[in-house]
């Protein structure tokens, strides 16, 4: 029977269920092959070869499919609809065929269905194709150009930028725009202006809001009035003057629905409405699909299949009735350049299921609640309103105020949905009186705002994704890695669903601008995208855009080993210098030290990453502040260059000290007679500026001496590392031997007892030998060369062979039940080889040696004694 291959085995569970037991379904667990993240894995000398290696917990599954075609005829690889999944398709064919687990009259052929249900899994049978080669081109090109970005970029950000962790083609772009958003919000200056609303009332009493629009004759503009005096003089203006309704206009208003969702617009809507970052929105969508309820989640496309689009009209009138359908369905177009990569919208494959007809979990419910809605809405009829203007002015035409207000008519597909707003603006949605022209308008109260212009908002995950969409940057498939990439290497921080970079973030955005500035320039990488869909499409070479990208890449590279960090820095300080050292108000300069009045301050990194602003006369003037605009509020509460005093404990001086390693307590002064007073670190969870003396001191007292341990009455003693809170098991603090375990939370350092201690420690040995000791899975037998025993281990990292002191990994298509000695000396060799070693053969040694046969002979009688009493030597040996 064939065997058919998917990713995750929740997706082969369901198609399982509806091929029957004609068909093997086994699941890959994602990609089998990557790129080992060595140097070399991709080499463009010699016409961009790429080194695959089948990952270590993939090895077992390859196995597995392997194992089942020995049996089956037949592989169908059914693996998703996009260039990701023809990848997966791709790595599949090529490792099974390395292995020789494809015979060369087997079948192989593709697969693709947009959703998981019985009708397009049992139609997409019916069609299959071959893997499609534009699509893996186009994924090869663009894990190739990730790759050599990757390994070429990065070392140069280690070696000039200390603190740096990595750079990436798209990733390093995306940090550009959060890092440009936090300068323009920094550079901010926001500007006063005021509005002024007046209640009115009509003859009939009933009351309504208009808002000032004229005043002396001029139209108003939003900072027209821009102090409280002309906002005073606005109020005294209208107060004087008796105001009369002018005019009384209503429009008919219609309202459409949004498109059906695809990847970027779901991952805004489901932040916007529920606070899910993109990647918890993706791992949502992703089990809605794979359990058949939902299309495929990863698209560029928002039209929707007929037959869904029928489905979803008769869904609308069995629910809300036929006056709630459109008389012709809406259409939709699609964004993506490419048809072969604009997969459909995406929707409930079953239009008549709401939520609460699936039975789902919290994150999956209110996805598929979301989708649903959005699907029914965006083929209902559109709102109908009107929209109410009244104007009312004075008789000299001096004043003029404006009234509006909206009423739903019809409310279409407000019934079921509306989409969520970033920025939420004031909208005409209140209901007016009833109005007419020539009436007065007599005035109950007149109140002027104040309001200030507020800086571009932060980014949150889903108006990143909104913005990288708009800039062509990333792809339905990367957005949500992108955008949590950064976050795990501590270029950005999220608070309160806001992104926000943090000091190394800006430095590696700064040193990019300057020194690889093309590749952090937003056009460029949204041509380079471009060029990987017309890759996709088979309008050009892969090879030839990767040529082209490294030549000039490799060019940038090489520009800079010839950088000296001091360089480094002090061009980042002059870029950064209209940010870090802002002009003064009095004029005077804004980057002489405050402290000693004399030094420099300039942008300095720390060994831990990061950076502050420091001194020039360090260590002379030990001035420092956070990185950043000068901020008086934060230094004024921050620690001083000379420490701050806490306090004091049994007569000693106790400090809290800012050093170049980081904050930590002192108790007493530094002199000539005491020249290495106590000190001890301040933990990391712990804010400097706020340390208080009972907490300085208890600080000081450690190392704590918990006692002797029971079983050898060696000491045990708790205290705080640079790693955090930790037991030490040694006679001193001092020593480099013992046992160290670590404590869960800080405050355990005070408080852990010895039952405690004497249990972590214990677990921290067990777990130590456990992780030494490699499982031997097989025992080949004598090494025919060189004797000793070869045998197959079960390493961390997978199977391999061992001989002596020489470890070789097992290759790809080795496959560790079938090895055999032949095959492990080998393996053997080559390893050797590599490291320079050399496999004796020890056995054929004598032989080399041997004398005339008649005097061997004897040699041997002489010596037949003694080998009779090795045998008890061994097991006298053996016994002990």
């Amino acid at each position: 029977m064939p065997v058919v291959v998917v990713e995750s085995p929740a997706k082969a569970k369901t198609i399982n269920k509806y091929l029957g037991s004609d068909y093997t379904v086994l699941a890959s667990y994602g990609h089998v092959r990557d790129l080992p993240p060595k140097d070399g894995s991709v080499d463009p000398e010699r016409d961009f070869e790429m080194l695959w290696e089948i990952a270590s917990d993939s090895k077992k599954h390859v196995k597995a499919i392997a194992d089942a075609l020995k049996d089956d005829n037949a592989l169908i690889l059914a693996t998703d609809p996009d260039r990701e999944g023809e990848a997966i398709s791709w790595h599949l064919e090529e490792a099974l065929r390395n292995r020789k687990a494809l015979k060369k009259d087997t079948p192989v052929s593709r697969v693709v269905f947009n959703a998981i249900t019985k009708t397009a899994v049992t139609e997409a049978m019916k069609t299959p194709r071959q893997v499609d080669n534009d699509l893996v081109h186009a994924y090869l090109a663009r894990r190739a150009l990730d790759y050599l970005v990757g390994f070429n970029l990065s070392p140069v950000l280690w070696r000039k930028l200390p603190g740096a962790k990595s750079a990436g083609r798209v990733q390093s772009v995306c940090l550009r725009l959060i890092v440009e958003r936090e300068m323009e919000i920094e550079a901010f200056r926001p500007r006063e202006y005021w509005s002024v609303k007046v209640i009115l009332t009509t003859p009939r009493g009933q009351e309504y809001e208009a808002r000032l629009t004229v005043l002396a004759g001029d139209k108003l503009d939003k900072y027209s009035i821009e102090n409280a005096t002309q906002a005073e003089m606005a109020v005294q203006a209208i107060t004087s003057r008796d105001l009369t309704v002018t005019s009384v206009e209503a429009k008919p208003a219609s309202r459409n629905p949004s498109p059906p969702f695809m990847t970027s617009t779901l991952q805004q809507e489901a932040s916007r409405k529920f606070g899910m970052g993109a990647r918890q929105t993706m791992n949502a969508a992703q089990r809605l699909y794979e359990a058949g309820h939902i299309t495929y989640m990863r698209t560029d496309g928002i039209d929707m299949a007929p037959e869904a689009v029928t489905a979803c009209r008769e869904a609308i009138a069995d629910r809300f009735g036929k006056n709630y359908v459109p008389a012709s369905p809406r259409v939709y177009k699609n964004k993506a350049k490419n048809a072969q990569e604009a997969h459909e919208c995406i929707r409930p494959t079953d239009m008549t299921k709401d939520a609460a007809a699936l039975g789902l979990s919290d994150d999956q419910r209110k996805l598929y609640d979301l989708i649903w809605k959005r699907t029914l809405a965006c083929q209902m009829e559109g709102a109908r309103m009107e929209r109410t203007t009244v104007e009312i002015g004075s008789r000299d035409a001096q004043v003029g105020l404006r009234a509006t207000g909206q009423v739903v008519l019809f409310d279409g597909f407000l019934k079921i949905y509306e989409e969520g707003r970033d920025d939420v603006e004031g909208d005409d949605d209140n209901r007016l009186p009833q109005i007419s022209q020539g009436e007065k308008a007599e005035k109950k109260t007149i109140t002027p705002d104040q309001h200030f212009t507020q800086p571009p908002p932060r980014y949150t995950e889903a108006t990143l994704v909104k913005r990288m969409e708009e800039l062509g940057i990333g792809r339905p498939s990367t957005y949500a890695s992108i955008v949590t990439t950064i976050q795990d290497r501590g270029y950005v921080v999220k608070d309160k669903n806001r992104l926000i970079p943090e000091d190394k973030g800006r430095l590696v955005i700064a040193f990019l601008s300057n020194y690889f500035k093309k590749y952090v320039e937003y056009d460029f990488t949204a041509d380079l995208e471009e060029e990987l869909d017309d890759v996709s499409a088979g309008d050009r070479d892969y090879k030839d855009v990767l040529s082209r990208f490294w030549r000039d890449f490799s060019a940038a590279i090489a520009e800079t080993s010839e950088l000296r960090i001091t360089e480094v820095l002090d061009k980042i300080n002059e870029v950064l210098e209209p940010h870090l050292f802002p002009p003064t108000e009095d004029g005077s300069d804004p980057r002489l030290c405050p402290n000693c009045g004399a030094g420099r301050l300039s942008m300095r990194t720390a060994r831990s990453g990061g950076a502050f602003i420091g001194c020039s006369n360090y260590p002379e003037c030990r001035y420092t502040r956070p990185f950043g605009p000068p901020n008086p509020e934060a230094e004024a509460s921050a620690i001083p260059p000379e420490g701050k005093l806490l306090g004091e404990d049994q007569g000693d001086k106790i400090y809290v000290m800012k050093g170049r390693f980081g904050p930590y307590c002192q108790r007493g002064e530094l002199t000539e007679d005491n020249k290495k007073p106590p000190r001890q670190s301040v933990p990391k969870e712990w804010a400097p500026e706020d340390v208080t003396l009972e907490e300085a001191v208890r600080l000081l007292s450690l190392p704590r001496l918990i006692g002797p341990h029971p079983e050898d009455g060696v000491n045990v003693w708790a205290n705080i590392g640079r790693y955090g809170p930790y037991l030490k098991h040694a006679e001193t603090t001092s020593d480099r031997g013992g046992t160290n375990a670590n404590l869960e939370g800080l405050d355990e350092v005070w408080t852990v007892g010895m039952n405690r201690a004497v249990q972590l420690l214990a677990e921290k040995v067990a777990a130590r030998k456990g992780r030494n000791t490699a499982k031997v899975l097989k025992e080949l037998g004598e090494h025919p060369e060189a004797g000793g025993p070869v045998q197959l281990m079960e390493g961390r990292y997978g199977p391999y062979v061992k001989w002596e002191k020489i470890n070789a990994t097992l290759a790809d298509a080795d496959d560790p039940e079938d090895l055999s000695m032949e095959r492990a000396v080998e393996l053997i060799a080559e390893r050797a080889a590599k490291s320079g070693k050399k496999v004796a053969a020890k056995k054929k040694a004598p032989a080399k040696k041997a004398a005339p046969k008649k005097a061997a002979t004897k040699t041997a009688a002489k010596k037949a004694p003694a080998k009779k009493k090795a045998p008890a030597k061994k097991a006298a040996s053996s016994g002990d």
